[in-house]
C-alpha cells in the first residue's frame, strides 16, 4: 500500500523546498544522484546541508550552477531589481554589462521530454515529472498568448529548474507515496519586479496554475511572493485531495528549508500519515488472513466491522449518459468508494437520472466540485449512513495466461472470492483471450477448492 503525504504549506512552496523535505522524510540519496548523473544536461551539481531557519532545523536542497549556466530562470527573473533572495536559488549576475551576460538554452517542452525520457528515471518518476513540467508550459502558454509546443522560456529551460522537478519526482516515486494532501497554498502579497515589469502577487504563472487546477490559494499579510511557478506546478501535478482526515497518525515529519527571508519561517514541513481507520484496517487485516491460499479461514469468522460513509444524492436532467460516464470516472479517481446512477422520471415526466456517490466525509468537498463542474444539477443531499464491512483482501492468483488480482471476502469462516475487473480486463487484453474465459476458470478454480 502506498504512503499519504501531507505538505503544509504556511510558508509558501517551491522546488528546492519540495526537494529538501522529502530528502528529509528519508528519500534514498543515492537513488537522487543516480538520476541525476544520467541526465543529459551539464553545469550543475548538487549541495545537501541542515540549515536552521527561525530555530527550526531543515534541510536545505541546493543546485549550485557553474557560470555558464547561472540560474535566469522564471522564478528568479520576477526578482530581478528586488531585495528578496530567491526560493529558487541566489546566484550572482555579475555587474549589468555585456560580457557578463551568458548564452543560455531556452529549452522547450519537447526538448525536456526527451531529457527525462533518457534518463534513470522509473516510469513513474518520469510521469510525475513530465506532468509537472506540462503543468508550467501550459501556464506561460496562456500568458503570453503562445502554443504550448512554441513555449521557449527560462522556467522549464533553466537547468536548476530541471534538477529541481525531476527530484521531486525522484523522491515521491522513492518514498511510494501515492496520496498527496495540500489544503491550501499561502502566498505573500504585493509586487514584484521582472524584466517586463512590476507584476502582482500572485504572479501570472502562478496565478495561472491555481485557477486551471483548483488550488486553493490564502494571500496573507507577508511582503513578497511565498508560492513560485514550480512550486504551484508541483501541487497541482500529485495532489490528490485537500482535506485531512479528521483523525490520522504522524509517521515521519521531513522539513524542507527555502532561501528567502521573510517574516514567516520560510520552511515547507510534509508528513507521512496514516488515517486511523487505515491503520485498523490493515492490524485486522494482519490478524485476520493467515492463509495465503484461498479456502477456509477460520480465524476470521464474524468478524465484521462498522464503519460511518457518507452518501451524497443528486437528480440531474439536461445530462448524457455519455457524461455521467466520465463524472463517475473522475468521482472515483478522486476518492469515492462508490459511484451509480439510474434513470428516473421527474416532475412534468422529464426523464432524468439520480447520481448516488458513497465517500469518506473528508472527501465531500473535493467530489461536491466535480458534481457542480461537470454536471447541471444546482443542489445535492448528503446523509450519513453506516454500514457493516466483511473482513476482506487482495490477493495475487495464478491462471494459465498469467497472474490477476481477487478480493477476498470471509463470512462464518467461509471465504468468496471475486476477480478485479481491472486486472482480468488487462490480462484480456495482453493476452487476446476472452474476459469472460478469464474471469470464469478464477470462479471455477475457487470452486475446486471448497
Amino acid at each position: 500500500m502506498g504512503k499519504t503525504l501531507y505538505l503544509e504549506c504556511y510558508s509558501g512552496i517551491s522546488g528546492d523546498m519540495t526537494v529538501a523535505a522529502l530528502l528529509d522524510l528519508g528519500a534514498d540519496r543515492s537513488v537522487l544522484d543516480r538520476v541525476l548523473k544520467s541526465l543529459k544536461v551539464s553545469g550543475f551539481e548538487t549541495k545537501i546541508s541542515r540549515v536552521v531557519k527561525s530555530g527550526i532545523d531543515a534541510c536545505d536542497f541546493d543546485v549550485v550552477l557553474d557560470k555558464e549556466h547561472e540560474n535566469h530562470d522564471h522564478d528568479m527573473e520576477y526578482l530581478h531589481g528586488h531585495h528578496h533572495e530567491g526560493h529558487e536559488r541566489n546566484h550572482a549576475h555579475g555587474t549589468g554589462t555585456a560580457q557578463d551576460h551568458h548564452h543560455h538554452e531556452h529549452r522547450g517542452i519537447k526538448e525536456i521530454t526527451y531529457i527525462i525520457e533518457h534518463s534513470a528515471m522509473t516510469e513513474n518518476a518520469k510521469k510525475i515529472a513530465l506532468r509537472i513540467f506540462e503543468i508550467l508550459a501550459e501556464a506561460e502558454s496562456k500568458a503570453h498568448n503562445v502554443p504550448v509546443d512554441q513555449v521557449h522560456f527560462h522556467e522549464v529551460g533553466a537547468v536548476d529548474s530541471i534538477v529541481d522537478i525531476v527530484s521531486v519526482a525522484v523522491c515521491l516515486d522513492n518514498l511510494d507515496v501515492t496520496e498527496v494532501i495540500v489544503p491550501v497554498l499561502w502566498e505573500g502579497r504585493g509586487t514584484v519586479r521582472c524584466q517586463h515589469g512590476i507584476l502582482p502577487i500572485p504572479v501570472p504563472a502562478v496565478a495561472n496554475i491555481v485557477s486551471a487546477n483548483h488550488l486553493y490559494l490564502k494571500m496573507t499579510e507577508v511582503e513578497g511572493e511565498l508560492v513560485t511557478p514550480t512550486g504551484a506546478a508541483i501541487v497541482a501535478a500529485v495532489k490528490t485531495k485537500d482535506k485531512l482526515p479528521e483523525t490520522f497518525e504522524i509517521q515521519k515529519i521531513g522539513i524542507g528549508a527555502g532561501k528567502r527571508q521573510y517574516e514567516c519561517p520560510g520552511i515547507l514541513r510534509a508528513m507521512i500519515i496514516s488515517q486511523s481507520a487505515e491503520i485498523d484496517e490493515a492490524k485486522a487485516q494482519t490478524e485476520e488472513f493467515k492463509n495465503p491460499e484461498i479456502g477456509n479461514n477460520p480465524k476470521a469468522e464474524n468478524q465484521e466491522t462498522k464503519d460511518t460513509i457518507i452518501k451524497m444524492e443528486t437528480n440531474i436532467d439536461d445530462c448524457s449518459g455519455e457524461v455521467l460516464g466520465f463524472v463517475m470516472e473522475r468521482l472515483m479517481k478522486a476518492g469515492a468508494r462508490d459511484v451509480h446512477y439510474v434513470p428516473v422520471f421527474m416532475k412534468k415526466n422529464r426523464p432524468a437520472w439520480v447520481l448516488n456517490v458513497i465517500c469518506k466525509e473528508e472527501d465531500i468537498e473535493t467530489l461536491q466540485n466535480i458534481i457542480f463542474e461537470e454536471t447541471t444539477t444546482i443542489g445535492i443531499r448528503y446523509s450519513i449512513m453506516e454500514r457493516t464491512i466483511l473482513p476482506r483482501e487482495t490477493r495475487t492468483l495464478p491462471t494459465p495466461w498469467g497472474e490477476v488480482q481477487v478480493k477476498v471476502c470471509t463470512l462464518n469462516g467461509k471465504e468468496q472470492l471475486y476477480p478485479e475487473y481491472e486486472s482480468v480486463a488487462q490480462l484480456s487484453r495482453e493476452k487476446e483471450i476472452p474476459f469472460a474465459e478469464i474471469y470464469r476458470y478464477i470462479v471455477l478454480a475457487n470452486k475446486d477448492k471448497e
